[in-house]
């Protein structure tokens, strides 16, 4: 690898303390090892402080949520919808496979709600949801995310479907989801709370987030992670510390607590590294598979890898963290209100009793902020 690549440096130190507690990345996994793009890129400037195999197709599982994200902020922006719009769970919404919420078809939320519930739940249903409040329809939704995509630069991404479940043609690159996570810091401001919450509740059930950065990072702010057997754990991450803001991608780590890590690395680096390197938009391609989307399922999904996850645990079942940029929370998560507009949630209706509209029609509540 040629010297302008220097993310792999922090990786390899963060294999070097997994290999410490169980013959973990390295030693394991050697085809996941050299499968790990990443980048990190300081947000004000665009310029890369480090890169690894950033051109190299991969599965974006959850992460297309980031793309949903934007999409949905720019229909906001335009007055298409507000934040206290009404989303409808669809029969095809509530249909998705977990991770989900399991909310009936005919339920109500705000759109405020399902973006909190998209981004810290990860829930596909609400995805899908969102998708068609959007666009009208789940096609039309998709096409306004491939098309938005291309207009911000990211020219090896494709989107079918708005949360990141497997499907044929869906693939996107660490350089491309830099690109997206660059333009949701400065295109939407305002809108950055959203990628920052500790938890949810539903007034039911609260959620932590599954960004371990969040309250555990010095400055961590953001933003999402992902997940299927294709594509390993992915995470983009955020964080601001003296007026400066990084964003990190990680692709194809062996576990939540390893992504975690490789991101801590990264955005360590990137926030006490002096802005130096090519601006993200001018980094020329470069590296194998930029023709064929990895797919990394055997080294993720088989009984060694689980075994080694099961034993990156702690006796509560807590993933272990190694880098020494993570600290323990020592609190419970602060969770806002996602959920269901009270009473929207349809029922069995007994002989005699109200009509499903006389259900739904309650009171909207206004949305919480969240920043």
């Amino acid at each position: 690898m040629s010297s302008n690549h220097t993310a792999k440096s922090p990786n390899a130190r963060v294999s070097r303390r997994f290999a410490a507690l169980a013959c973990v990345i390295v030693a394991c996994l050697p085809n996941l090892a050299v499968a790990n793009p990443q980048i990190v890129v300081d947000v004000n400037s665009g310029q890369v402080i480090a890169h690894e195999d950033a051109f190299r197709k991969w599965y974006p599982a959850s992460l297309t949520k980031l793309m949903t994200a934007y999409t949905t902020f720019k229909a906001i922006r335009s007055g298409e919808l507000s934040l206290e719009s009404i989303v409808v769970m669809s029969e095809k919404a509530a249909a998705q496979p977990a991770s989900k919420m399991y909310y009936k078809p005919g339920s109500k939320l705000t759109l405020d709600s399902a973006l909190k519930i998209l981004i810290v739940k990860s829930a596909n249903d609400v995805a899908v949801a969102i998708g068609e409040r959007v666009g009208g329809t789940l096609d039309n939704f998709v096409a306004r995310m491939n098309a938005d995509a291309q207009s911000l630069g990211m020219t090896s991404s494709r989107f079918v479907n708005p949360n990141g479940l497997p499907g044929k043609g869906q693939y996107t690159t660490a350089r491309d989801l830099a690109v997206l996570a660059v333009a949701l810091r400065r295109d939407f401001p305002e809108y950055a709370g959203y990628f920052s919450l500790e938890g949810i509740n539903t007034g039911k059930k609260e959620y932590p987030n599954y960004n371990l950065l969040i309250g555990r990072f010095d400055g961590a702010d953001g933003m999402k992670t992902g997940y299927i057997c294709a594509s390993g754990f992915n995470q983009v991450s955020s964080a601001t510390r003296n007026g400066r803001t990084v964003v990190s991608v990680v692709l194809g780590a062996d576990s939540l607590g390893a992504r975690a890590d490789i991101s801590a690395e990264l955005l360590q680096k990137a926030l006490t590294t002096p802005r130096a390197g090519p601006r993200l938009e001018s980094l020329a391609p470069y590296g194998p598979g930029r023709d064929t989307v990895a797919d990394i399922s055997a080294e993720v999904c088989n009984p060694q890898a689980r075994k080694v996850r099961s034993e990156g645990r702690d006796e509560a079942g807590r993933m272990k963290l190694l880098s020494p940029y993570i600290h323990e929370m020592g609190r419970p998560p602060r969770t806002v209100f996602a959920g269901l507009i009270p009473g929207s949630e349809p029922v069995a209706k007994p002989q005699g009793s109200a009509t499903a509209n006389e259900i739904a029609n309650v009171p909207i509540p206004k949305p919480r902020p969240t920043f």
